[in-house]
């Protein structure tokens, strides 16, 4: 009996001794984004590790405990803004994995329990270093140079200007008292993020950011409006930061590009979000909790010195609006899917989605279709039916903005206008300059053909009607 219970002991260690040593990396992944990088290692377990930054030169190290790398390291991409290298070195069970930075950047780290899609993973993300670590590094910088003049560097040598800053983005002159109706349209998910999966293996993410670009494009052939695009590649923003990066571009519009999933295949069809009540009154009353940095979201309007009952009462004004707005503008989008294809309701749906949440902006998201249906799945892979899709979107969008164009806008100077045509005008030229459609124009204006001569008077419509297929009544 007692031989037996010191062999169980002495297995229970071998094998818990064992567990311990066979902690490893099982993979590494890099994905670079304009404002940061995210580092995620693939654990086969929680790992202990300690993170620290290096100066002259710039870079981190990640020393970990007992873990070995089973795999070889990647290669950061040559567009990576804070990555230059990545690179291992320690004994065995000790491993040292350090990432050679291109400037200075603070770094966040943690781990992830395992989910559905991944096993334990150590996240580690690489941004701008703050303020005060920029002006502490450009005095060393100052310092190292004048070291360097003091010893005598050839003239030769390039002048360097230690405080410079090339990461402010370029101003250009604005001499147009009008401005272009700004919309913000962002591809969900990303990175490591890949959102639902279709069943040939298409991620949700490379679907939305497929359509977000075609989105883009369009509406910027539009006169008088202009898309950003929030998520350029394949990388991850959090939530809040897309709706930040909407307010920093004073868009008028947030449009957020997703493709719906369920666990039964055979569902399928369009659908289009705002915000639901409970959400707007979570998001009031955080917003109302933070009112001191709240007040670019009321028009520039300080919230700080507000009592509780006028500051509830101005982000209420200003969120009722958003929401008002977000109705008209997503009832539109889903009347323009409906001519395209199934609906999954036939109504504007609401619910609680943090991107939703910005009191200022007016915010819509649209489930293009079901990937985890095979058939929807493959349109949604389609260049026609992204360009159909994307054409029936652009509809609504146009549609609404023709009638509440926002004030000082080329949109709204442009309303019930009429355009006096010219030597060279065409009908259809004019009608795919002030994006209307053909159909719309003639009856506008009482045409019964395409005739029109010189010096005549056009009355341009205020709504639009500009579907992909509408180039085939030309």
């Amino acid at each position: 009996m007692i031989a037996r219970l010191i062999t169980s002991i002495l297995l229970i260690g071998f094998c818990g001794g064992s567990e311990a040593a066979a902690l490893s990396i099982e993979s590494v992944r890099i994905w670079a984004a304009p404002e940061n990088t995210r580092v995620v290692f693939d654990l086969n377990g929680q790992v202990e590790h300690k993170v620290t930054t290096l100066d002259n030169p710039s870079r981190m190290v990640i020393d970990f405990t007992n873990v070995t790398l089973s795999n070889t390291l990647p290669k950061p991409v040559a567009a990576d803004r804070f990555v230059e290298n990545i690179r291992k070195s320690g004994e065995t069970g000790e491993l040292r994995v350090v990432l050679d930075l291109k400037k200075p950047a603070q770094v966040h780290s943690f781990q992830l329990p395992p989910n559905e899609k991944y096993s334990h993973r150590l996240v580690v993300d690489i941004s701008a270093a703050s303020q005060e670590q920029q002006v502490t590094q450009a005095e060393e910088s100052v310092q190292i140079a004048s070291r360097s003049i003091e010893t005598k560097i050839p003239d030769t040598a390039e002048p360097v200007d230690p405080l410079a800053d090339d990461e402010s983005p370029a101003r250009l002159p604005n001499n147009s008292s009008m401005r272009d109706v700004i919309i913000a349209v962002d591809a969900g998910h990303g990175g490591d993020d890949p959102g639902s999966i279709g069943p040939s293996g298409i991620h949700e993410k490379v679907i939305a950011l497929t359509i977000a670009k075609k989105l883009v494009a369009k509406i910027n052939k539009v006169h008088g409006m202009k898309a950003i695009l929030i998520r350029e590649g394949d990388y991850f923003i959090k939530l809040r930061d897309r709706m930040e990066k909407a307010r920093q571009h004073k868009a008028d519009l947030f449009v957020s590009i997703h493709a719906d999933s369920f666990k039964d295949s055979k569902v399928i069809g369009s659908s289009v979000y705002v915000l639901s009540q409970r959400g707007a009154s979570s998001e009031h009353a955080k917003r109302l909790a933070a009112r001191e940095n709240a007040s670019d979201l009321i028009g520039g309007v300080t919230l700080e010195d507000k009592d509780n009952v006028l500051a509830s009462v101005l982000l209420d004004l200003s969120q009722t609006a958003s929401l008002e707005a977000s109705i008209d503008v997503a009832e539109r989008v889903l009347g323009g899917l409906k001519k395209i294809g199934n609906l999954h309701k036939k109504r504007v749906e609401s619910a609680a989605f943090a991107v939703l949440k910005s009191p200022d902006i007016p915010s819509v998201l649209i489930e293009t279709a079901y990937i985890s249906n095979p058939s929807e799945e493959k349109k949604l892979r389609n260049p026609v039916f992204q360009d159909t899709l994307t054409s029936a979107i652009l509809d609504g969008l146009v549609g609404y903005f023709r009638l509440r164009p926002p004030e000082n806008t080329i949109m709204a100077n442009n309303r019930d206008q009429e355009h006096v045509i010219g030597r060279g005008d065409t009908l259809s030229g004019i009608a795919e300059r002030y994006q209307v459609s053909l159909r719309s124009l003639r009856k506008e204006n009482g045409l019964e053909n395409d005739r029109i001569r010189i010096g005549q008077k056009l009355r341009i419509p205020a709504s639009a009607s500009i579907v992909a297929s509408e180039s085939t009544t030309r």
